[in-house]
């Protein structure tokens, strides 16, 4: 889906069009893509400390370098696979420091589930600061979204999603108790008690204020990183924190709808940034070099990490044998 969006968004580009944006790549200032970065990275450090703080209700303090580097190759694999990055720096942190995987994907659904709190939150914020402007447009999507073909509100979609949902639900739970004698079964209820207590991890954190504390600054740091971006572009950067509120709520659903925002999140941000008048080209531009510089600190980043943290934990277990 993201090549084909990739595609389709680069395909629509005509000839004479094709100058202009290069001309306005070619002549983008690309040193507040310095301070952006450092925002992302300081972003992702702060979501491994919120991670770290969601464990040790569990009993688990693994170090917060493990940690960190986990995080960074989580965000890589996110660009192979949709959702990968969770599971796989869930397994990395176990296999090094001896922390039950199931457990931990239990506190990664507590993390996302704080940050869909907090991605309505900007919406509000968004929606409620310029009605006029993205008001209008986020009313026009949600009525694409639940309406059907003749216009109207299309309640046999949302009653065929919960019905699967329930059945799902109850058949799940139906045969966890009845099969419960069946090794595999039983090995499924233990993981699910696991996820269950990483889940509910969150009523027994001890530092709940610096929990809500790096939640805040996580998102704060999101939206700085864009306001920062703004300056890359002449043509951009007057632009302040309102706009940058519509550019993270929209941004964020095209990093939801493919891996890594590949292909969405530059035409998302395009669409957003013409809603305030920003010429079409310029515009795309504009997207294209906000998520390359998300896109390149992911693979830097996290290509470091990836060969980091075996090395470091190697040398973690040789320095007591050498000592």
């Amino acid at each position: 889906m993201g090549i084909f969006l990739v595609w389709w968004s680069l395909g629509k580009i005509e000839s004479d069009q094709w100058e202009q944006m290069k001309a306005a790549l070619k002549g983008a200032d690309y040193w507040p893509m310095v301070p952006v970065t450092l925002a992302l990275l300081v972003s992702h450090f702060s979501r491994a400390v919120r991670w770290k703080i969601l464990m040790e209700p569990l009993g688990y303090k693994p170090s917060l370098t493990n940690t960190y580097l986990a995080v960074l190759i989580g965000y890589l694999a996110n660009l192979l696979v949709p959702r990968l990055g969770e599971v796989l720096k869930c397994t990395l942190l176990a296999r090094y420091e001896k922390v039950p995987a199931d457990k931990l994907i239990g506190t990664i659904v507590a993390e996302r589930a704080f940050d869909l709190i907090c991605l309505i939150i900007v919406f509000a914020i968004t929606i409620v600061s310029q009605i006029d402007i993205i008001g209008e447009f986020a009313m026009e999507m949600l009525n694409k979204l639940f309406t059907g073909g003749t216009g109207e509100f299309n309640y046999n979609r949302l009653l065929i999603f919960a019905a699967i949902v329930l059945v799902i639900g109850t058949g799940s739970w139906y045969a966890l108790q009845k099969f419960s004698h069946i090794g595999f079964i039983n090995k499924l209820r233990v993981i699910g008690k696991g996820i269950w207590e990483g889940l509910t991890s969150v009523r027994y954190v001890k530092n709940k204020g610096w929990f809500f504390f790096h939640t805040a600054l996580i998102w704060f740091l999101y939206l700085a990183s864009i306001r920062l971006g703004f300056l890359a572009l002449t043509e951009t950067s007057f632009y302040g924190w309102l706009p940058a509120f519509s550019v993270l709520s929209l941004g964020s659903v095209g990093m939801i709808v493919t891996q890594g925002g590949v292909g969405a999140y530059p035409i998302l941000v395009q669409e957003t940034m013409m809603l305030y008048g920003l010429n079409e080209i310029i515009a795309k531009a504009f997207g294209w070099i906000l998520w390359l510089a998300q896109f390149f600190l992911v693979i830097v980043a996290g290509g470091a990490a990836f060969f980091l943290f075996p090395l470091l934990n190697r040398k973690k277990k040789e320095s007591p044998h050498m000592a």
